[in-house]
């Protein structure tokens, strides 16, 4: 059992209010920069909606991710004999029509026009040109655009629905959205870093966040095309990869990443997860319906003695290991089974999971009059808006039962929090749906009261990073502390 730690998230997509803090703090951080224009590390999207860079979870068209073939786990967008023929066109490239041509406003004609009779106005510039466009693409360009034609019904994930699904999901009364925000997911098997053939990104070893190196970084973008996510980005001006680093030097000093940190539903949750490294491979490789039970199996109860042991053999802190024992990331992954990964069918293991949204109960309309399909004070599962498919190729790895178990439990937690607290809902109904949703009273208190009135010290269980230990084969821990773990201090620049 090779026993490593890994700092991991949990989004609760039933609070996410869409108001795009996250992106705006993330922003300001560490994509304002020349270059980094069209990048935004973290990004809300509408689903059903295409995305961003546009149709990401289109792996046909963009070819991320890992396959197994033969048996053998194998990147679909490169190899060692494809890097050679791909180093100046690689088609598993997104394009700049995928993202969007980035663009600021003509400040100065609006404080500086002429008087004349009407009011002057910022006109948009393209900051690739310099020369005026007309805005036809945005990071958030399908923000609430639930029933898009456009945006919506070219959802990937619709594919798995049947035309008669579709066409009901289209329907007026039937129309929904959610939001998906969406961050780097620090990966347990990432493809970005495999497909570098410069070696330049990294996981750390103490806490498993993906790093770009800019001093070994040429510029390939190999990782671009294999990130089946989309959320490695190419800096044209320093021509060097960029990506999510998790706000690294936040967490170092015991600070939640800026996007958590401002986080206005308070959705997000980090904490540490112990894993055995030894068995990546193997669940990687597993059939695609149990790669989700693969994944909670990878990930080790850090209260189990043995586990424990193994971890102090594998040098994990016993900080770290306290840490992962209060980590609110390991009840709803592994406790409480209510968070899942996205798009585990890429096979990268991602470390960000995602608690399902409730949606809204079908309507029918008559004689111009919109009437509830349920009469029940919540409607069933099954009577949502959001067609359990749909929520299954998203979080499910195409299999529903995983997300109608997270979603059941998420249901007869609000029935028995309404018995207690209004008491129009009969207690023993609601005890007899808590037993169907395999959830205890004592569950149920416990996952109301880290949804709904958790502290901020509870949703973020910030792991030590001993960086003392990570760098002192390399130098002097006193030397390289001034450096605040950001390593070198100088700019990336082309031709480093």
């Amino acid at each position: 059992m090779n026993v490593r730690s890994q700092v991991s998230m949990v989004f609760h997509l039933d609070k996410c209010i869409g108001c795009h803090t996250c992106s705006i703090a993330c922003k300001n951080i560490w994509t304002d920069r020349r270059g980094t224009e069209y990048m935004w590390w973290n990004n809300v999207e509408t689903k059903p909606g295409t995305g961003f860079p546009t149709a990401w979870e289109d792996q046909e068209k963009y070819n991320g991710g890992w396959e197994v073939e033969d048996g053998k786990l194998q990147l679909k967008s490169t190899s060692k004999a494809k890097t050679v023929f791909n180093i100046y066109h690689n088609p598993s490239m997104p394009t700049m029509d995928d993202y969007y041509e980035p663009w600021t406003y003509d400040y100065q004609h609006l404080f500086n026009a002429p008087e004349g009779p009407d009011q002057p106005t910022a006109k948009p510039i393209s900051m690739v040109t310099g020369e005026l466009i007309n805005i036809e693409a945005g990071p958030n360009w399908d923000d609430d655009l639930g029933g898009s034609p456009i945006y919506a019904e070219n959802d990937p994930n619709l594919a798995s629905l049947s035309p008669e699904q579709r066409a009901q999901l289209s329907a007026v009364e039937r129309l929904v959205l959610f939001y998906f925000p969406r961050i780097c997911n620090h990966c347990l098997n990432p493809s970005c870093v495999a497909s570098c053939p410069s070696g330049a990104l990294y996981k750390r070893g103490e806490d498993g966040i993906v790093l770009v190196d800019q001093k070994r970084c040429r510029g390939w973008r190999m990782c671009v095309a294999a990130c089946p996510y989309k959320k490695m980005f190419y800096n044209w001006n320093t021509g060097k990869s960029e990506k999510c680093i998790l706000c690294f030097p936040r967490l170092e000093t015991g600070q939640a990443p800026a996007c958590f940190h401002s986080c206005v539903g308070r959705i997000r949750y980090l904490g540490v997860l112990l894993y055995d490294a030894d068995r990546i491979e193997e669940v990687a490789s597993l059939p695609k319906e149990k790669l989700i039970e693969g994944q909670r199996s990878l990930i080790l109860d850090p209260n189990d003695p043995e586990v424990v042991a193994a971890a102090r053999q594998s040098d994990v802190h016993d900080s770290v290991v306290d840490a992962a024992q209060r980590s609110p990331v390991y009840q709803f992954v592994k406790t409480w089974k209510i968070a899942l990964p996205p798009h585990l069918e890429f096979r990268t293991m991602p470390m960000l999971f995602y608690v399902p949204p409730m949606s809204p109960v079908m309507s029918s309309q008559e004689n111009g009059t919109i009437s509830h399909v349920s009469d029940n004070l919540f409607h069933d599962i099954d009577e949502s808006r959001i067609p359990m498919k749909f929520l299954a190729s998203l979080f499910g790895a195409g299999d529903e039962s995983f997300v109608r178990y997270a979603l059941r439990k998420q249901k007869a937690v609000r029935w028995y929090r309404r018995a207690m607290t209004v008491g129009d809902v009969d207690m023993p109904t609601a005890e007899r749906m808590l037993r169907e949703a395999d959830c205890s009273p004592d569950e149920a208190e416990a996952i109301y009261r880290l949804t709904a009135l958790c502290t901020f010290d509870e949703r973020f269980v910030i792991p030590p990073m001993h960086r003392e230990e990570a760098i002192q084969m390399m130098e002097d821990p006193l030397t390289h502390k001034q450096d605040v773990g950001f390593g070198f201090m100088s700019g990336p620049h082309r031709g480093m």
